[in-house]
């Protein structure tokens, strides 16, 4: 994640060129997820990085933290939306109170980390929200996963799922799977699992 989280920090004018000076456009998923949700209800924003996301779901009346391990995304973040506190945190080291959120959303962000890190931040996530919270995350699908070699922003590690891969990770870590299917070039480039979770009643 080292490389990785390099690249964000020296590329981050191309990434906010792509993702915070362009016209925002709603991730579906986003708003399926903010649906399901009470306002005034607490989500994280995992994975923030331009901070779009966040001011969109602060708009909408969601009491919203976003977190990245990028400072010049979160500047950027902060100087497009004051109100949100934005945190500076690895997603392997959370600092959030258990059972404090009622949804998180993680865009592209889980992909980061090995699958095995990754099944350990599902736990960690499971225990920072209440019983019956949700999660909504999008991962890139495939067979291969490894550095990003060529193309926009290389170097960057993708874990890449199959979905009953990923569909047996979220069941194993204690969430119940309400939704999880396959997109192509919906909000990226390329294919994607989109899936929406619960916390699972016996994990509480």
């Amino acid at each position: 994640m080292t490389q990785t989280l390099l690249v964000y920090e020296v590329d981050a004018e191309i990434f906010l060129k792509q993702w915070g000076r362009k016209r925002y456009k709603r991730p579906p998923l986003l708003r399926e997820l903010a649906d399901m949700l009470p306002r005034q209800a607490w989500l994280l924003d995992l994975g923030c990085g331009a901070g779009q996301d966040a001011r969109y779901l602060t708009t909408r009346g969601y009491r919203v933290i976003g977190l990245d391990r990028t400072m010049p995304l979160l500047r950027f973040a902060k100087e497009r939306a004051p109100v949100v506190p934005f945190v500076l945190a690895d997603m392997r080291a959370l600092p959030v109170q258990t059972g404090r959120l009622d949804g998180i959303w993680a865009a592209a962000s889980l992909m980061h980390v090995s699958k095995l890190a990754a099944r350990k931040v599902l736990v960690t996530l499971r225990d920072c929200v209440r019983p019956n919270g949700l999660l909504a995350a999008t991962v890139t699908q495939g067979m291969a996963s490894g550095m990003k070699q060529g193309g926009w922003m290389p170097g960057r590690y993708f874990a890449r799922w199959k979905k009953d891969e990923l569909a047996k990770a979220f069941d194993r870590t204690g969430w119940e799977v309400l939704s999880l299917r396959v997109v192509s070039n919906q909000e990226r480039k390329g294919r994607w699992i989109n899936v929406i979770a619960r916390r699972r009643r016996d994990r509480c």
